[in-house]
């Protein structure tokens, strides 16, 4: 089973442990050596999830958007980054350089077409920019790719200095 993931960056530390725990137990679902996760591997949920694999007895593949993805993300996600890519049974390029929007979209569109399910940690909302977590599980579903949102109950997201928030 190939499963990719998708989901929003930034997330709040009492998000991400809920997050986390959701990843786990869907990883849990599907037999080890059947499952191969695909993902990006951004900081957030598309390393969590990676994590979780791999953790599981999966195998991880990795789509990299750009040759300059890696210096997109804050330093402290680099070595989780680098780990990860070691660890990939395979890594797939979009031939791209410069690390923009449409260039994760394109990366995406890559991991959706490697992908029998996508996993989405999305609020389901709008994208708040071209290639956003919406626009993922929107090409997703435009092409027959089943999505099973992962999304802890009562977490909200919000623009402004707090940009994560549980509600409640």
């Amino acid at each position: 089973m190939r499963v990719g993931i998708t989901g929003h960056r930034g997330l709040s530390r009492d998000v991400e442990q809920r997050v986390r725990q959701l990843l786990e137990a869907a990883v849990r679902e599907f037999d080890a050596a059947e499952l191969v996760g695909v993902s990006c591997i951004a900081d957030g949920p598309d390393a969590w999830f990676a994590e979780a694999v791999l953790k599981h007895g999966g195998e991880l593949e990795v789509v990299v958007p750009a040759e300059q993805y890696r210096e997109g993300f804050p330093e402290n996600h680099w070595p989780v980054y680098d780990e990860l890519m070691r660890r990939a049974a395979q890594v797939h390029h979009t031939g791209m350089t410069v690390s923009d929007p449409a260039a994760h979209m394109v990366g995406s569109e890559i991991l959706v077409g490697l992908a029998e399910e996508l996993f989405a940690v999305w609020d389901g909302k709008p994208a708040w920019g071209y290639g956003g977590t919406a626009d993922v599980v929107s090409y997703a579903e435009r092409n027959g790719v089943p999505v099973r949102v992962l999304w802890p109950e009562g977490a909200t997201r919000e623009w402004g200095r707090t940009r994560w928030r549980m509600r409640g």
